[in-house]
């Protein structure tokens, strides 16, 4: 059985420096939803990040998908993986904080692996994958709270809205792994932004008004950094991490984005969390190494490496 993708420092230093960027979108989202909508936010968000990829695009001459059934693919994508995520978790980010926010999309890991036991025969729910599944909802629970999830308000509603998001992220890498893995990584994350900014600058025109680039320094500081560093620039990271540290390895990215968003939480925006936040945390990192493997000296099963989390 081949071993375990070893860390480099290198590796290790991009991994921290993918989890900063991601960490620091949540705060970025944040500022832009004090001016404009969450729907046109997640327009800007993915038509500015659509055009850097596409000059990439030209810039390396890569090949890009031109039949129909492919483009079919990528726009279900897009819908998976950026359109329903980024409008769900930028509602619910409206009504609580950027670090609870960012706790809770750690779980996306979770749900990926109960979607991939689901659609995918190769990837069985093993006992090992079980425990690990049960620790991760035991911190989602924790995290929410028993008494909000029975006694439903605007606060519980937005975190369980960010949990869809998670969901959908998690539907994505299945979709990822069954109908787009014959794709390089830089012609899925065009099309699938392509086809997501397609239906979210209309819908956000429809419904909130123009998109407009007459707004304030903060806010236009905020779309520049979530769109073009964190989601076009970041999913570049990602790949270029992949190759280097393997798929397990970035699994570390799902616990670091936490502590650099609630770090940032706190000292811009003033933020505070619940105790329970940080001890559902730790119950979901606890999940996120059983499902690495690596505490048991196994070896993590193959992770869906088309598409990457989302930060």
């Amino acid at each position: 059985m081949a071993p375990q993708k070893s860390i480099s420092p290198r590796a290790w230093a991009e991994i921290t420096l993918l989890a900063m960027i991601w960490g620091a979108s949540f705060l970025a989202i944040r500022v832009a939803l004090n001016e404009i909508g969450p729907l046109s936010v997640v327009a800007h968000r993915t038509f500015w990040a659509m055009l850097l990829l596409w000059g990439v695009v030209l810039v390396t001459r890569t090949a890009m998908p031109r039949d129909p059934e492919t483009w079919a693919a990528l726009a279900v994508m897009g819908l998976l993986n950026n359109a329903i995520p980024f409008t769900l978790m930028a509602w619910g980010q409206q009504y609580i904080e950027t670090g609870l926010t960012s706790i809770l999309n750690a779980a996306t890991a979770i749900f990926g692996v109960v979607a991939a036991a689901i659609f995918l025969a190769d990837e069985r729910l093993t006992l090992r994958k079980g425990a690990g599944v049960g620790l991760g909802f035991a911190g989602v629970v924790t995290v929410i709270g028993l008494a909000n999830l029975a006694d439903l308000n605007l606060r519980s509603t937005a975190q369980l809205a960010v949990l869809a998001g998670t969901v959908s992220y998690a539907l994505a890498g299945v979709w990822a792994r069954r109908r787009l893995s014959g794709l390089s990584p830089l012609a899925a994350s065009t099309g699938m932004l392509t086809c997501s900014a397609a239906l979210s600058v209309p819908l956000a025109w429809g419904l909130e008004g123009p998109l407009s680039l007459s707004l304030a320094p903060a806010t236009l500081t905020a779309i520049a950094y979530y769109a073009l560093i964190a989601t076009a620039g970041a999913y570049m990271l990602y790949y270029r991490v992949l190759a280097m540290a393997g798929s397990g390895n970035l699994l570390l990215v799902t616990l670091l984005i936490a502590p650099f968003a609630i770090l940032l939480g706190a000292l811009v925006l003033g933020e505070t969390l619940h105790p329970r936040a940080y001890a559902g945390f730790a119950l979901l990192g606890a999940g996120l190494a059983v499902l690495d493997g690596r505490i048991l000296g196994r070896r993590r099963s193959a992770a869906i490496d088309r598409v990457p989390p989302r930060g």
